[in-house]
């Protein structure tokens, strides 16, 4: 359906999937102020927090975020996958994502090595690495104490990372743990996510259709409703505009508009109730 989809209504890509191209991404004022920020922080270190409800784009975020810091001269950038592994699976981690053979078993070793690679970065390039790590919620206390102690040096002087951290509420909530607020306090800069109004969703859904190639693929009337009944989130926006789009393929419309809306999303009436017979 996919082929025949784009065909159908002379789309670059599907502008309601989670694979956007990275140029394509909707980048509000908050978003491209905090990749700023982060681009002059990497030649600092320290941490960032990019914190919201589910669905309000902080994924999105970190995948513009990389892709400015990859087009920064020596930087290097880092991507932990697996935030709900152990401290043995993180430093294996951690020597995949850096290229260095570590044993977990001997974290001391590990942390040696991990640091004398950090050095030799920072030496060479004036720019700490970058570790990017989403669903951050999913980090037990224990690794995060760890990337801290792991990201400070020279009694706690120096910094030789860039810790960028990403999740939902519970993030911010878990970084109050007392055991976790020597990284807390450590933050720099902080990005949250927050409820859209429909005006920034029209925004978003614009920029996306026209990066896509059919400004006009859906009427305006169908726009403003999607962006009234998304609640100021973009992931349930992004989820209704898909299966507009998929049935509208399905039955070969040639636009998307508000009739096609009330046929998908209609809600079915309740039965009426039988009237008492005397």
């Amino acid at each position: 359906m996919n082929k025949k989809l784009l065909s159908l209504y002379s789309l670059k890509f599907n502008p309601f999937l989670q694979d956007v191209p990275v140029e394509a991404l909707w980048v509000p004022p908050a978003l491209d102020s905090f990749c700023w920020r982060i681009e002059q922080q990497v030649g600092e270190g320290g941490f960032a927090l990019a914190s919201g409800q589910p669905g309000s784009g902080k994924s999105a975020s970190l995948r513009v975020l990389r892709a400015r810091l990859g087009s920064l001269r020596e930087v290097s950038v880092g991507i932990v996958t697996r935030p709900q592994a152990g401290l043995a699976d993180f430093y294996r981690e951690l020597g995949e994502v850096f290229g260095v053979p570590l044993r977990p078993h001997n974290r001391w070793g590990c942390a040696k090595v991990l640091r004398e690679k950090w050095h030799q970065h920072i030496e060479n390039s004036l720019c700490r690495p970058v570790i990017l790590i989403d669903e951050g919620q999913e980090c037990c206390v224990s690794v995060l104490s760890e990337l801290r102690l792991l990201s400070s040096a020279d009694l706690d002087s120096r910094s030789i990372l860039t810790v960028v951290l990403a999740g939902d509420n519970r993030l911010a909530a878990k970084l109050e743990n007392p055991d976790l607020l020597p990284l807390a306090s450590r933050i720099r800069c902080r990005l949250r996510a927050e409820t859209l109004s429909p005006a920034q969703l029209m925004e978003c859904l614009a920029h996306l259709l026209k990066a896509a190639g059919n400004p006009k693929l859906m009427s305006p009337g169908l726009a403003q409703t999607l962006c009234d009944h998304a609640a100021g989130n973009l992931r349930l926006l992004m989820n209704m505009a898909g299966d507009l789009l998929a049935t509208a393929c399905r039955q070969e419309l040639d636009r998307l508009d508000e009739k096609l809306y009330f046929e998908v999303f209609a809600i079915d009436p309740k039965p009426a109730a039988k009237r008492a017979v005397a």
